[in-house]
This record gives C-alpha cells, structure tokens and sequence, in this order.
C-alpha cells in the first residue's frame, strides 16, 4: 500500500513538472466556464470582412485594415509585405495559421511532431521535441482533443526590406480537452469533460516573393 501510494506520488510530481514545461514551450491553458458551449471553428467576423487583396497607392487596403488597426507598424509592414508581393492575404493568412495551430499544437500533445516538422523552425523543434522526449521517458502520454478557436488575431509584423523576410505574431486563444495519462492508462492530471482555454502567441516567418508559400512557426509564448 505504501509503495503504491508513493509511485503515484512520484508520477503526478513527474506529471507537474512536464505541464509547467510544457506551457514554457506553449502558453497558458486555463478552466473554462460551464456549461459547454457551441464553439465556431470560423475565423471572428472580422476576419470575414470583404478582400482587397490589390494595395492601392493612397487608398485603404480592406484586407489589411479589416485585421489590424490603420496606421500601426503591423498595418505598414502588411502593406509592405503586399508591395513585394501582391498576391499576399492578410485573410487567407489568418485561415492558414488557424489551421496550422490546431495542426501543430495536437501533434505536439500526442508526440507527433514529425508529421510538422516542415512547419517548424529547427529552434522550435527542438524544443518541443525535448519535452515530448521527458513525456515519453516518464511514461507519460496525454489523451487530448481540439475544441476550437475563440480568438486569433495578428499583434505584430515585421517586414525585413533588405531580405524580404517577413514576421507576423499572432494571438491564439484556442479551447481544448486534455489528460495527462501513466503508463497504466491512469490519468495523473486533468479532465477529459473539462474544457479548457489555451492561449498562445506564436511567431510565424517566411521570405516573401519566393515560390515556398509556406510559413515556419519561429517562435513561441504566452
């Protein structure tokens, strides 16, 4: 009885330690208010807002202002990304990156990070391939699943003129259930009913003007 009880002991100190590793590498993941509600998987309405994909010398760019404030270094290196290349959304960005963190964030929590390894920086990989590795040496796996989207919103972006690199930082507040499990099956931490908010802000990065129109996470936080 004694030995039993101080193995579960030691599992749920092991459990603590990886959760609090694991929002060092992602964000904070809080209890949500029940009962449950109806989450849309649809970007917010203002993503939805009418395209104008064409940056008119003088005039207002909807794609662009209808996701950020006018005015703003966001807003500018926007249309500056659009100048090199035109074909660029702001819009279709969001949808992607949306998709990407659901994407991403499951493959993280169920150590399988190979199927988006080509979505990661090697930075980034590496840190979350270091905590997966401590999950799987403490036998631990987390059973989890994604709820949906409450918030996404783009807070920054940084356009490198001289090498056409591009950065976009972007608010995640996604909703999930998640489980911490033993090698027994045993769950050592969370519940499967509780729905819970997770919130991130990642760092997306990409060369604009080249023939790859994929963007890489580069970094992650809270």
């Amino acid at each position: 009885m004694g030995n039993s009880l101080l193995s579960i002991l030691v599992l749920a100190g092991i459990a603590i330690f990886l959760i609090l590793r694991l929002r060092s590498v992602l964000g904070t993941r809080e209890g949500f208010e029940k009962p449950r509600v109806e989450v849309s998987d649809q970007v917010p309405e203002p993503n939805r807002a009418r395209r104008d994909f064409e940056v008119i010398e003088g005039g207002a760019d909807h794609d662009i202002i209808d996701n950020v404030e006018p005015g703003t270094r966001a807003a500018e290196n926007l249309a500056a990304i659009k100048r090199v290349e035109p074909g660029f959304s702001v819009t279709e960005f969001l949808s992607g990156a949306r998709g990407a963190y659901e994407m991403i964030l499951m493959a993280f929590e169920h150590d399988n990070l190979d199927s988006v390894r080509d979505f990661l920086s090697d930075d980034v990989y590496d840190a979350f391939a270091e905590v997966v590795a401590q999950r799987q040496e403490a036998g631990l796996t987390i059973d989890s699943q994604f709820i949906g989207m409450r918030e996404i919103q783009i807070i920054d972006a940084d356009f490198d003129r001289a090498s056409d690199e591009a950065e976009i930082k972007v608010r995640f507040v996604g909703e999930t259930t998640s489980v911490v499990r033993n090698s027994d099956g045993a769950i050592v931490e969370g519940d499967p009913n509780e729905i819970k908010r997770q919130k991130d802000i990642w760092t997306f990065a990409r060369m604009v003007g080249t023939n790859d129109p994929n963007w890489q996470l580069v970094a992650t936080g809270a």
